[in-house]
């Protein structure tokens, strides 16, 4: 897989680079402190993004989306794999080192509700990553969170009061300033909208989309809506029990899926139109455990076309052109 990224005319351009990510975390130690058993969350996963665009992932729960949004920020250390952030190697750095780019790499978390520090006011959640990381003098910091809150549609008078005195969409565009607060370059965005109700999900994703155009943001957007995905993204990944299956461009995966876990996921999306019938596609049986994954493809104990060869061997991750990215042995005759 790592071949396909290793085009050096592509370099300057990416502004995220993933090869071959994996994370494991250890479920059985011996007395000597080695690992006997582990569970994979995400196995060889690649793909690259430029500036300015939005990835969305997608995914049934517990397929690793998180994981691996929170190993490409180093909150989990990767056990495999590189992780090159805007031309620079960032896998096996030192926390030291990590900090100046911390501010470039940010995070927005599903939940606004326990993502918050209740004891303190949203001027000095705000305040505090502006002043660590020197954003601007000492005494423009308070003009500069004023600002920032106009932009994520707060209003001043907000300054001195506490999480819990707001609703979830207005906690919401809290957790959104406090991640734009450090002028970065990338937002991972875990599940933002999840949370919220549907009318207040559509105000945080046009914020989201405006704010990427204002400040030139790149997304990777987390998600388990197509729909919502399907709005605010340039390019789709899919991720099933930690291996990404299909990655490609919205409009390709949308209008071509070509693996049968993404045909089976498109599916299942709502139709507005009550006439039209929809050939969903019903999977069988549940996810296999990360902890005992079945052996050649991992989708092959739910999927409708297996043959032996999928139960066996693991099919190789190969672009069908344009930069569709597709992991099956149905293709690759």
């Amino acid at each position: 897989m790592a071949e396909v990224l290793n085009n050096e005319n592509q370099k300057s351009e990416n502004i995220l680079e993933v090869r071959n990510l994996r994370k494991c975390f250890p479920l059985k130690k011996t007395m000597t402190g080695k690992v006997t058993q582990e569970l994979v969350a995400v196995d060889d996963v690649s793909f690259t993004l430029k500036a300015g665009e939005t990835l969305g992932i997608v995914g049934e729960s517990g397929c690793g989306k998180t994981t691996l949004g929170r190993t490409i920020l180093k909150l989990h250390k990767s056990s495999g794999g590189k992780i090159i952030f805007d031309g620079v190697d960032i896998t096996d750095l030192k926390p030291k080192q990590m900090r100046e780019i911390r501010k470039q790499m940010q995070i927005i978390f599903q939940d606004p509700y326990s993502s918050l520090p209740p004891r303190s006011t949203v001027g000095g959640i705000l305040s505090e990553p502006v002043s660590v990381h020197k954003i601007v003098p000492k005494g423009e910091v308070k003009d500069y969170v004023l600002d920032l809150m106009e932009k994520c549609g707060l209003r001043d008078y907000y300054y001195e009061r506490y999480p819990h005195e707001f609703s979830g969409g207005q906690r919401q565009r809290i957790c959104i300033a406090r991640a734009l607060s450090v002028k970065p370059k990338l937002v991972i965005c875990d599940e933002p909208v999840s949370a919220l109700d549907v009318s207040i999900q559509a105000q945080i994703i046009n914020l989201l989309k405006q704010l990427q155009k204002d400040m030139n943001l790149t997304y990777v957007f987390i998600s388990h809506d197509l729909s919502v995905v399907k709005f605010i993204s340039d390019k789709i990944g899919v991720m099933y029990l930690g291996s990404m299956v299909e990655f490609g461009t919205k409009e390709d995966i949308f209008a071509n899926p070509l693996h049968p876990y993404t045909q089976a996921l498109f599916s299942a999306i709502p139709q507005p139109d009550p006439d039209l019938k929809m050939n969903r596609i019903i999977l069988k049986g549940d996810i296999p455990s990360p902890a005992n994954p079945p052996k050649g493809c991992r989708f092959h104990t739910r999927c409708p076309y297996a043959t032996d060869k999928c139960k066996e061997e693991v099919p190789e991750y190969k672009d069908y052109g344009n930069g569709h990215f597709v992991a099956c042995h149905l293709l690759q005759k």
